[in-house]
Protein backbone atom coordinates (compact mmCIF):
# COMPACT_ATOMS: atom_id res chain seq x y z
CA UNK A 1 0.00 0.00 0.00
CA UNK A 2 1.22 3.50 -0.82
CA UNK A 3 1.32 6.12 1.89
CA UNK A 4 1.56 9.81 1.00
CA UNK A 5 4.85 11.18 2.29
CA UNK A 6 5.30 14.74 3.43
CA UNK A 7 8.18 16.20 1.49
CA UNK A 8 9.72 18.47 4.10
CA UNK A 9 13.40 18.37 3.22
CA UNK A 10 15.25 20.44 0.70
CA UNK A 11 14.49 20.04 -3.00
CA UNK A 12 17.29 17.54 -3.68
CA UNK A 13 16.39 15.37 -0.66
CA UNK A 14 12.74 15.42 -1.68
CA UNK A 15 13.57 14.30 -5.22
CA UNK A 16 15.79 11.53 -3.83
CA UNK A 17 12.87 10.32 -1.71
CA UNK A 18 10.62 10.47 -4.79
CA UNK A 19 13.03 8.28 -6.78
CA UNK A 20 13.17 5.73 -3.93
CA UNK A 21 9.36 5.71 -3.84
CA UNK A 22 9.26 5.09 -7.59
CA UNK A 23 11.58 2.12 -7.26
CA UNK A 24 9.50 0.68 -4.42
CA UNK A 25 6.32 1.05 -6.51
CA UNK A 26 7.64 -0.59 -9.67
CA UNK A 27 10.39 -3.03 -8.66
CA UNK A 28 8.09 -6.07 -8.46
CA UNK A 29 5.78 -5.16 -11.35
CA UNK A 30 6.47 -6.14 -14.96
CA UNK A 31 3.51 -4.45 -16.64
CA UNK A 32 4.72 -1.30 -18.38
CA UNK A 33 1.34 0.46 -18.37
CA UNK A 34 0.90 -0.16 -14.65
CA UNK A 35 4.39 1.20 -13.93
CA UNK A 36 3.91 4.29 -16.11
CA UNK A 37 0.51 4.91 -14.49
CA UNK A 38 1.99 4.77 -11.00
CA UNK A 39 4.95 6.92 -12.08
CA UNK A 40 2.66 9.65 -13.42
CA UNK A 41 0.48 9.53 -10.28
CA UNK A 42 3.57 9.73 -8.07
CA UNK A 43 4.91 12.75 -9.96
CA UNK A 44 1.49 14.43 -9.85
CA UNK A 45 1.38 13.99 -6.08
CA UNK A 46 4.99 15.16 -5.61
CA UNK A 47 5.33 18.13 -7.95
CA UNK A 48 3.71 21.44 -7.13
CA UNK A 49 2.64 24.11 -9.61
CA UNK A 50 2.00 21.67 -12.47
CA UNK A 51 -1.18 21.02 -14.46
CA UNK A 52 -0.25 17.93 -16.50
CA UNK A 53 2.21 15.06 -16.16
CA UNK A 54 2.41 11.94 -18.25
CA UNK A 55 3.96 9.85 -20.93
CA UNK A 56 3.89 9.73 -24.69
CA UNK A 57 5.01 6.39 -26.12
CA UNK A 58 6.88 6.01 -29.40
CA UNK A 59 5.04 4.15 -32.17
CA UNK A 60 7.77 2.99 -34.58
CA UNK A 61 5.30 1.98 -37.29
CA UNK A 62 3.83 5.46 -37.56
CA UNK A 63 6.93 7.39 -36.44
CA UNK A 64 4.95 9.35 -33.87
CA UNK A 65 4.31 9.65 -30.15
CA UNK A 66 1.03 8.31 -28.78
CA UNK A 67 -0.56 9.34 -25.51
CA UNK A 68 0.18 7.02 -22.61
CA UNK A 69 -0.63 7.09 -18.88
CA UNK A 70 -1.03 10.61 -17.49
CA UNK A 71 -2.56 12.84 -14.81
CA UNK A 72 -4.40 15.98 -15.89
CA UNK A 73 -6.90 17.18 -18.46
CA UNK A 74 -7.46 15.21 -21.68
CA UNK A 75 -4.49 15.63 -23.99
CA UNK A 76 -3.37 15.48 -27.59
CA UNK A 77 -3.37 11.82 -28.62
CA UNK A 78 -0.73 11.77 -31.38
CA UNK A 79 2.35 13.94 -31.84
CA UNK A 80 4.53 13.60 -34.96
CA UNK A 81 8.27 13.23 -34.42
CA UNK A 82 9.97 16.61 -34.50
CA UNK A 83 6.75 18.52 -33.79
CA UNK A 84 6.09 20.47 -30.61
CA UNK A 85 8.22 20.14 -27.50
CA UNK A 86 7.56 16.41 -27.09
CA UNK A 87 8.25 15.49 -30.70
CA UNK A 88 11.39 17.64 -30.74
CA UNK A 89 12.77 16.14 -27.51
CA UNK A 90 12.02 12.64 -28.82
CA UNK A 91 13.69 13.30 -32.18
CA UNK A 92 16.77 14.89 -30.60
CA UNK A 93 16.76 12.42 -27.70
CA UNK A 94 17.56 15.20 -25.29
CA UNK A 95 15.70 16.94 -22.48
CA UNK A 96 14.06 20.21 -23.41
CA UNK A 97 13.11 22.80 -20.80
CA UNK A 98 10.82 25.53 -22.11
CA UNK A 99 10.43 28.55 -19.78
CA UNK A 100 7.64 30.03 -21.95
CA UNK A 101 5.85 27.67 -24.34
CA UNK A 102 4.60 30.60 -26.41
CA UNK A 103 8.21 31.26 -27.40
CA UNK A 104 8.82 27.67 -28.60
CA UNK A 105 8.45 27.44 -32.39
CA UNK A 106 5.73 24.95 -33.28
CA UNK A 107 4.48 24.46 -29.73
CA UNK A 108 1.38 22.25 -29.66
CA UNK A 109 -1.12 23.74 -27.22
CA UNK A 110 -3.02 20.78 -25.77
CA UNK A 111 -3.91 22.79 -22.64
CA UNK A 112 -4.20 26.55 -23.03
CA UNK A 113 -3.30 26.96 -19.35
CA UNK A 114 0.20 25.53 -19.81
CA UNK A 115 2.91 28.19 -19.82
CA UNK A 116 6.12 26.20 -19.26
CA UNK A 117 7.14 22.63 -19.96
CA UNK A 118 9.85 20.03 -19.49
CA UNK A 119 10.16 16.92 -21.66
CA UNK A 120 12.59 14.08 -20.92
CA UNK A 121 13.16 11.38 -23.56
CA UNK A 122 12.96 7.76 -22.42
CA UNK A 123 15.63 5.70 -24.15
CA UNK A 124 16.52 2.08 -23.39
CA UNK A 125 19.37 0.26 -25.12
CA UNK A 126 19.61 3.07 -27.71
CA UNK A 127 15.93 2.62 -28.57
CA UNK A 128 13.43 5.43 -28.08
CA UNK A 129 10.59 4.29 -25.81
CA UNK A 130 8.81 7.64 -25.42
CA UNK A 131 8.95 10.83 -23.37
CA UNK A 132 7.95 12.12 -19.95
CA UNK A 133 6.08 15.40 -20.40
CA UNK A 134 5.31 17.84 -17.56
CA UNK A 135 3.45 21.13 -17.99
CA UNK A 136 3.00 24.04 -15.61
CA UNK A 137 0.51 26.93 -15.59
CA UNK A 138 3.34 29.32 -14.68
CA UNK A 139 6.33 30.52 -16.68
CA UNK A 140 9.85 29.45 -15.70
CA UNK A 141 8.57 26.60 -13.49
CA UNK A 142 11.38 24.14 -14.27
CA UNK A 143 15.06 24.71 -13.50
CA UNK A 144 18.36 22.84 -13.84
CA UNK A 145 17.75 20.99 -10.57
CA UNK A 146 14.35 19.77 -11.77
CA UNK A 147 15.92 18.62 -15.03
CA UNK A 148 18.70 16.68 -13.32
CA UNK A 149 16.39 14.93 -10.84
CA UNK A 150 13.65 14.20 -13.39
CA UNK A 151 16.30 12.66 -15.65
CA UNK A 152 17.32 10.46 -12.68
CA UNK A 153 13.63 9.58 -12.20
CA UNK A 154 13.39 8.52 -15.86
CA UNK A 155 16.63 6.53 -15.58
CA UNK A 156 15.17 4.62 -12.63
CA UNK A 157 12.02 3.97 -14.63
CA UNK A 158 14.03 2.72 -17.62
CA UNK A 159 15.59 0.04 -15.40
CA UNK A 160 12.12 -1.53 -15.06
CA UNK A 161 10.82 -1.18 -18.62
Amino acid sequence: MFVVEKYSGNKEDNFNLLIKQLEALIEDETNVIANLSNASALLNQFLDRINWVGFYLFDQNKNELVLGPFQGLPACVRIPMGKGVCGTAAKKRETIVVPDVHQFPGHIACDANSLSEIVIPIVKNDTLFGVLDIDSPEKNRFDQGDQQKLEEFVNMLVNYL
